[in-house]
């Protein structure tokens, strides 16, 4: 019990510290040297959320990590030991500062050949006008660009030193203009550009096509060099930071936090997809999630021929900055060797149940596989709509690639009384699935439920000729229930390849539409969409009551007493010797004031010999509240020979001390508490006035 009960403290201290700590950010100039190195080696391919991120770091160890994440990140290999990018980087740096610092004192990194070297690597070829006549000394370097980085196939980049002498400029045909390469541009008018051009030609021909436009061979209207020019520059600057996500950097703060060392560097990107759907039984809202991590790394376990990946799910909802409910599951997965090439190419996504509380609420899913130390996180703002029995509340709709039938009475992801459909974050469908659409009505009044309608439109969005088609479900189909659940599988063949909005809309018995929600799908051209293995751990109805003790819990952290008893009485009915669920609603009772009743709650789990300390403390509360300090002072002490090291614990056990006239022991108790959390300004205020009484 110690162990658990510890492990729960700190889980919670590492998620609050590290999700609403706030960074001081650190001057470059105040970095150890090796650190202002590395942000020269990479000033021209980190990205400005990295940069951020970085500067807000307070120690070498958390930089050492950030860098070693930074340059797996561009790693196009990180299946094996090598990382070609940052070898390859390393190597045009260092060639810039050795060969590219011609005529300047100013490092080679830091010259508009470094930069454009560093960028791009060495050209395909390289021109030299160094001694031509009437033409200040410059090079053409020919590039072949990537077209998926905005560059063009082929272009040429001229550098020239400006006013003939000095380090070598990049020369930007429409900010320095054609007249700026010659040696005496005052003897034409600069803004004649075709007579500038002639001029060039008539100079250095090979130059000429080149002067204009950084595509050689280009002729803009009238000579003029063209705007383009510059959005061609701007793309060969940020080509290195194109295919960077900086999702990784900007939650880095929030995962040095919470995740391992060993895993800080093996972020994986990730979807979600999460609904709220009530269910009818135990009418409750629940939290269906569904979370896939883009790469999945396997290992293999020789003794059984096995392949296996090991997940654990942390999620935890929070409520501005208080932690509403965190809890963790392991999700293993093994599997025979001719399963690991269906595995890798589809993917794998953790599915999971969670009760959740009326409100609005920040989720945040943490993945970790143990195989590769990868972690995926993803934050999701959640809304659950508060019953009050006026109006009918629409939840939905949820779409998927298929609806079936499920005999289990099981809790299941995506799963309403007995149909489950099949989601998957990609929204993505195939000419072999079917378009599965689940949503549900809470609060419905009687007469809606008799006359009422459900419509369903499939919307093309594609414009003139996009498919269009519309759905009917009558409300009164189904057996009248506060709460209803509806389901419909509609084949995907009868639509064409589109992006389509899924519209559903509640209509009374008159025609009018009270309630109108959608969602968006792509059916694709692919005959078939792959999608990801998912991983579920059902939660068989013999563990009802802990989705009741988990709500009770959450409206107790939201400061509702009311709604959390009702849980708690809920949850007891179900199961009422349940002992933990008697000693947590025993806390409850005892934090409320209603001591009399905590007190008669917790003898209930007296003789469970795994719940004495917890037994302990709260009875010692409650008769601390009843202001019992002798009989609260004993059972204290009985808890702190079984876990000494409770803040609580230590604090109220001094504080009954105090009250008693024992001012020793009291502040003997108050500081073995301060030694393990000294920031209790209260309890050094109550120690300083122990001082001045004992004085």
């Amino acid at each position: 019990m110690k162990a658990g009960f510890k492990r729960a403290i700190l889980i919670v201290l590492l998620v609050v510290s590290a999700l609403f700590s706030s960074q001081q950010k650190i001057g470059e100039r105040d970095l150890p040297e090796k650190y202002r190195t590395w942000l020269n080696l990479t000033s021209y391919i980190i990205l400005p959320a990295e940069r951020d991120v970085f500067f807000q770091l307070q120690t070498d160890r958390d930089r050492d990590i950030f860098i070693e994440s930074f340059w797996k990140q561009r790693d196009p290999t990180p299946e094996t030991p090598q990382n070609e990018f940052k070898e390859e980087h390393i190597r045009r740096f260092s060639y810039a500062n050795t060969n590219l610092r011609r005529a300047t004192p100013r490092e080679g990194w830091r010259t508009d050949m470094g930069r454009i070297h560093i960028i791009l690597g060495p050209p395909a070829s390289i021109e030299r006008f160094d001694s031509q006549p009437g033409v200040h000394p410059c090079q053409a370097w020919y590039y072949r660009g990537e077209s998926g980085k905005g560059l063009p196939a082929l272009f040429a980049l001229v550098f020239y030193q400006r006013g003939g002498s000095g380090e070598y400029k990049l020369y930007n045909p429409a900010a320095d203009g054609p007249a700026s390469l010659l040696i005496r541009p005052e003897e034409l008018d600069a803004t004649d550009f075709q007579a500038v051009y002639d001029k060039i030609k008539e100079l250095t021909p090979s130059l000429a096509p080149v002067v204009l436009s950084f595509i050689p061979g280009e002729f803009p209207y009238n000579f003029m060099p063209s705007p383009q020019n510059n959005l061609i520059l701007a793309s060969i600057i940020e080509s290195p930071r194109k295919d960077v996500n900086p999702r990784y950097a900007t939650d880095f703060l929030h995962f040095k936090g919470i995740v391992s060392t060993e895993y800080l560097t093996n972020y994986v990107e990730s979807s979600a997809v999460v609904a709220v759907i009530p269910d009818p039984i135990l009418d409750v809202d629940l939290l269906h999630l569904f979370f896939s991590p883009k790469k999945v790394s396997v290992d293999y376990y020789k003794p059984k021929d096995q392949y296996f990946c090991n997940f654990k799910l942390n999620a935890s909802l929070r409520k501005g900055d208080q932690l509403i409910f965190q809890y963790e599951r392991d999700f293993p997965l093994y599997f025979p060797p001719d399963r690991k090439g269906h595995i890798e190419a589809n993917g794998v996504a953790v599915e999971d149940v969670i009760p959740v509380p009326e409100g609005e609420y920040e989720l945040a899913l943490l993945l970790q596989n143990s195989v590769g130390k990868e972690f995926s996180y993803i934050e999701k703002k959640i809304q659950v709509p508060a019953r009050t029995g006026a109006a009918a509340q629409l939840f939905g709709p949820v779409v998927g690639y298929r609806l079936q039938t499920v005999g289990s009475d099981a809790i299941l992801p995506f799963k309403a009384l007995d149909q489950q459909i099949s989601v998957d974050s990609n929204d993505t469908l195939s000419r072999r699935d079917e378009l599965a659409v689940l949503f549900a009505l809470a609060d419905v009044p009687e007469s809606l439920w008799r006359e009422g309608r459900a419509r369903i439109k499939i919307k093309g969005l594609k414009g003139e000729g996009a498919s269009e088609r519309e759905f009917f479900l009558a409300l009164s189909d189904h057996p009248y229930k506060k709460t209803m659940v509806f389901s419909r599988g509609i084949p995907t063949a009868e639509f064409g390849p589109d992006y389509y909005e899924i519209g559903l809309a509640v209509i009374d018995g008159e025609g009018k539409t009270l309630m109108e929600k959608t969602a968006n799908v792509i059916l694709s051209a692919v005959e078939n969409v792959s999608h990801p293995v998912t991983l579920v751990r059902p939660s068989p109805p013999a563990m009802n009551h802990l989705l009741f003790y988990s709500l009770a819990y959450q409206y107790d952290k939201l400061a509702l007493p009311e709604k959390a008893e009702a849980f708690y009485t809920k949850a007891l009915a179900l199961n009422p010797e349940y002992k933990r669920g008697i000693i947590e609603h025993a806390a409850f009772l005892v934090r409320v004031g209603k001591f009399d009743k905590g007190l008669a709650e917790a003898e209930r789990a007296r003789d469970d010999e795994s719940l004495r300390f917890q037994y302990a403390l709260i009875t010692g509360l409650a008769y601390m509240g009843k202001e019992d300090y002798k009989k609260a002072i004993s059972l204290f002490l009985e808890g702190n020979k079984i876990y000494n090291s409770d803040v609580q614990l230590l604090n109220s056990l001094g504080t009954c001390y105090y009250k008693t006239g024992r001012k020793k022991e009291a502040l003997e108790a108050l500081n073995a508490s301060l030694r393990l959390n000294p920031g209790q300004k209260d309890i050094k205020d109550l120690i300083n006035r122990i001082d001045i009484e004992l004085k």
